[in-house]
């Protein structure tokens, strides 16, 4: 006999996941159509009624994002210009259908190195945070994400939230998607980028790129060699080959490894390029 539990409260949740070895279950967009024609025999810790972990917030030096915001709440809500890119990537996120279903923390904890989210989040420097019984923790999502679906989810834990933390300086972002179509595509190349504006230089700079390895890749060469460089028009040419070297692309139907790194290289460049000011 199967499991469903609905817990109403974090406390709830952590509790069972102590007793029983459980399926989190969000939004579902990914985790029926995975089992279509199959039973649905896994046993189920169900936390859509925990409301709490809906909705973003502001504090003083971070956003919150609890782990049942849905895409659709990322689209309508008004953010900074630094999480454009994370709007940007929220519409990419199957139909709208599915992005009035699924979740935030869905998309991360699903670790699919094609997910869209991943990329804008690890461009924002975002942090995790779990919780279990022994309490709660927070850690970098580069940290967290090991691999082509693989976590560091523990079994007793669920993920409550991301915290963002706010920029040094004034900041834009972006989020640029390669794929075989338009819509309700997987993705050959993903690129996000944020980037600060220190008084016309670039003072801070984050790109990451996603679908060219197991998980999506900061470019922290790029980074640093771009931090204190006008932030004006030809920025893009000064991403080097060499700044793409730890990403690992492989061959698939849509796409080959060379194909994969010549469009991640060209869209690096088209997102810095997309992000200097206009006037």
């Amino acid at each position: 006999m199967t499991l469903y539990l609905q817990p109403n409260s974090v406390e709830e949740a952590v509790q069972a996941l102590a007793e029983h070895s459980l399926f989190v279950l969000a939004g579902g967009t990914d985790y029926y159509p995975a089992r279509v024609g199959k039973p649905l025999d896994d046993d189920i810790l169900d936390i859509t009624g925990i409301t709490d972990l809906r909705g973003i917030a502001e504090n003083e030096d971070h956003f919150h994002i609890g782990a049942l915001t849905r895409w659709t709440d990322v689209i309508e809500s008004e953010l900074p210009p630094y999480f454009a890119g994370l709007k940007l990537a929220a519409r990419e996120v199957g139909g709208v259908q599915i992005q009035n279903s699924g979740t935030v923390a869905g998309n991360i904890c699903n670790a699919s190195p094609a997910a869209d989210g991943i990329p804008p989040l690890l461009s924002l420097n975002a942090e995790i945070v779990l919780a279990s019984t022994r309490g709660e923790h927070s850690m970098p999502l580069a940290k967290f994400i090991m691999g082509n679906r693989k976590t560091r989810c523990a079994r007793d834990e669920i993920v409550t939230g991301f915290r963002i933390p706010k920029p040094q300086f004034p900041a834009s972002s972006t989020f640029l998607k390669l794929g075989a179509r338009k819509y309700l595509v997987i993705s050959i190349v993903m690129v996000a980028a944020v980037v600060e504006n220190d008084d016309g230089k670039v003072g801070g700079l984050q790109v990451a790129v996603g679908s060219c390895s197991a998980a999506a890749k900061r470019l922290h060469l790029l980074e640093r060699s771009l931090v204190g460089q006008p932030l004006a028009s030809g920025i893009g040419d000064l991403v080097l080959e060499e700044h793409l070297n730890q990403l690992s692309p492989i061959n698939d139907v849509r796409g080959s490894a060379d194909y994969r790194r010549d469009a991640a290289l060209t869209l690096v460049r088209r997102a810095l390029e997309d992000l200097v000011p206009t006037s």
